[in-house]
């Protein structure tokens, strides 16, 4: 896309006398260029120099806090005056809310025989809009960044790389506008297209031998976790893939690669990786180092780090994932970590001593990392992979930590072993000896054993005897036990019997009645078996087969389904008076030939005046039915007054 820009009337008349004066077109062109970069250090294009680094004073600068400045304004005197010098030799956005113009100024030779192209080394760059003048006083825009799909960069390559179009020879001024969520390193360099595939294709190898290496040492330990169930390998391997994750995510790999088509996830992946390597950078240096038998205070703080960090995670994703730019968090599970591996190396566990120099080199690259974020101290290329080469640094010397923790648990386990054989020969030298007193003392034990067991088996035949005669005896007293059992069977039979027939005869009191019929369930079992005793019969269908019904004592018909409760065509059905005390109400009355008064009936059932009056009415009211009835010897007694369809 090309952006035609009105320039001041000044340059608008200087144009326009060039057309008049073709042949000097080109060196007004470059007048015009140069400008507003009067002052700015100019880098000239030499064929002899295949790289080089813009920095310091190559280098100008402009924050745009607002974000509201157009290109057309930045190129004014007014606005163009407000460029800076690049007080560090990497420039960074140091307000992220800011949008950063950056302007370099490049001189073209006439007679260069290479290809060049500008390269942007930070990957994590959101938006980078670049202004590249084409020579005939116009400035094509080209727009990359990490905001936009891999497949919509000019140059397929981790790095953002634009291509140079030498028109004329002459000086040019680039403007870049950039635009990020997070701190960006402004490391842009000149290269030759020959030098920048050269230098691609070695940077790929490395990255090969690097992810290589990660890989190698999961896998080993992966292997040793198998081999051997101890999870300090389980954790280094986990570490070692979120080192190569957080790697992927930072070096532009993984955006080439595995997710070209979401720049979202790009954005925030290495939000995920960083939490993971200090969680399972702490969990490996808990379980390496024996921290909780080691240092059991450290031990806690661990732990809540952990717990922290992972909380602190959940927030940024659910809540702010700007927070994620807060890297320098990091440094503290990696202090704590470090500081952890030097308390125990002084307290003498010796396989810290790896340990201690692995994170060495690690806190030393994330140092250098800081003091380049802060551009307190940067040395350009060598800052911005210091961090990867100290994880390969300290991957090493960690691997060779669980190798010294092995060898340790070894030559432990082999002290132990040899100790044992020197226990087990004493112990076989006390064995011999002992066994040799104990075949003494056994011959003795055995000569006395004889002796008793003769005496013994004396006594057990004349036990034996004695057995057998008491075996008799309980025999015998079984079958008296049987006979006694039968006979007050017998008895407790005969003694309810004359009870029953006491009570239909004669006069009893309360006490004595309830003795016989103690409870509701006595009374149904009563009724059940007056009514059917003898036989069944259904007042529906008249069906002679049942089976029980769901309430106590009731019956089914088994044609019907009909349901006759135990109460139903008696003298008790839908009374209210509790069955016992109506049981004894029909036995006094019929004891008395109904003269007794429904006072007394009060009096002696403690139930209301009335409701003895009604019910007594109507148990003399059947009495005197059967009275008219003819006489029968059947010592039914009160219990001929149940059934209300007795037949006479």
């Amino acid at each position: 896309m090309v952006l035609y820009l009105p320039f001041l009337n000044a340059q608008k008349a200087i144009k326009k006398f060039a057309k008049q004066l073709p042949a000097s077109f080109v060196l007004l062109t470059c007048l015009l260029s140069a400008q507003a970069v009067y002052a700015q250090k100019q880098v000239i294009i030499d064929d002899q120099v295949n790289q080089h680094i813009f920095s310091y004073k190559e280098i100008e600068c402009l924050e745009d806090p607002k974000g509201i400045l157009q290109f057309d304004q930045v190129l004014s005197p007014q606005i163009s005056s407000r460029f800076k010098e690049s007080w560090s030799s990497t420039p960074q956005n140091y307000n992220q809310s800011s949008v950063y113009w950056y302007k370099i100024s490049i001189k073209h030779p006439l007679n260069t025989q290479k290809n060049w192209m500008l390269e942007f080394f930070d990957q994590t760059i959101d938006d980078i809009t670049a202004y590249i003048p084409s020579g005939n006083g116009q400035y094509k825009i080209e727009k990359f960044g990490a905001l936009y799909k891999f497949d919509k960069r000019q140059i397929h390559h981790k790095n953002f790389g634009i291509n140079l179009n030498i028109y004329q020879p002459c000086t040019y001024t680039y403007y870049f506008r950039i635009k990020s969520h997070q701190t960006a390193d402004v490391i842009i360099v000149l290269r030759s297209v020959n030098w920048f595939i050269e230098y691609a294709l070695s940077e790929y190898l490395l990255f090969g031998v690097f992810y290589g290496m990660i890989l190698v040492f999961a896998f080993y330990n992966l292997l040793m976790f198998v081999a051997f169930r101890q999870r300090q390998h389980l954790y280094y391997v986990l570490y070692n893939l979120s080192v190569g994750f957080y790697e992927l995510c930072t070096d532009g790999i993984g955006y080439e690669y595995l997710w070209p088509n979401s720049p979202a996830w790009n954005e925030y992946a290495y939000g995920f990786a960083l939490c993971c390597i200090s969680v399972f950078a702490l969990l490996f240096t808990r379980k390496l180092l024996f921290v909780k038998k080691n240092a059991p205070i450290l031990y806690k703080l661990i732990n809540a780090v952990i717990i922290a960090r992972v909380g602190f995670f959940l927030v940024c994703f659910f809540v702010n994932r700007q927070w994620f730019n807060y890297k320098l968090l990091e440094f503290i599970p990696l202090c704590i970590a470090f500081f952890t591996g030097i308390y125990i190396l002084i307290n003498g566990y010796r396989p810290a001593r790896f340990f201690v120099l692995g994170y060495g080199f690690l806190f030393a690259g994330f140092t250098l990392k800081m003091l380049a974020y802060f551009g307190w101290f940067s040395i350009g290329i060598i800052s911005y992979y210091s961090l990867s080469l100290c994880f390969i640094l300290e991957m090493i010397f960690l691997a060779l930590a669980i190798g010294d923790k092995v060898r340790l648990l070894k030559r432990e386990k082999d002290k132990a072993q040899r100790e044992i054989i020197e226990q087990l020969r004493d112990k076989q030298k006390l064995e011999a000896s002992i066994n040799i007193k104990l075949e003494e003392q056994v011959r003795e034990r055995t000569h006395e054993v004889l002796e008793k067991a003769l005496i013994i088996e004396k006594q057990n035949e004349e036990l034996n005897r004695a057995n057998e005669i008491l075996q008799h005896q309980a025999e015998d007293i079984f079958r008296m036990n049987l006979l006694l059992e039968r006979d007050n069977q017998e008895l407790q039979t005969g003694f309810e019997k004359v009870s029953r027939d006491r009570i239909m005869s004669a006069t009893v009191d309360f006490e004595e009645f309830s003795k016989i019929y103690p409870d509701p369930d006595s009374c149904y079992k009563f009724l059940a078996d007056l009514k059917w005793s003898t036989n069944y019969k259904c007042h529906k269908c008249h069906h002679t087969h049942s089976f029980s019904g769901h309430m106590p004592y009731s019956k089914r018909c088994s044609k019907c389904s009909y349901e006759e409760s135990v109460t139903a065509y008696t003298i008790f059905h839908n009374t209210r008076i509790p069955i016992t005390k109506a049981f004894y109400m029909i036995f006094l009355v019929y004891s008395t030939n109904g003269k007794i008064s429904s006072h007394k009936l009060s009096e002696i059932l403690a139930i209301r005046q009335s409701t003895c009056w009604a019910y007594s009415n109507r148990i003399k009211k059947l009495l005197v039915v059967r009275k008219r009835g003819p006489k029968v010897e059947n010592h039914e007694g009160w219990s001929n007054l149940v059934l209300e369809n007795h037949e006479e």
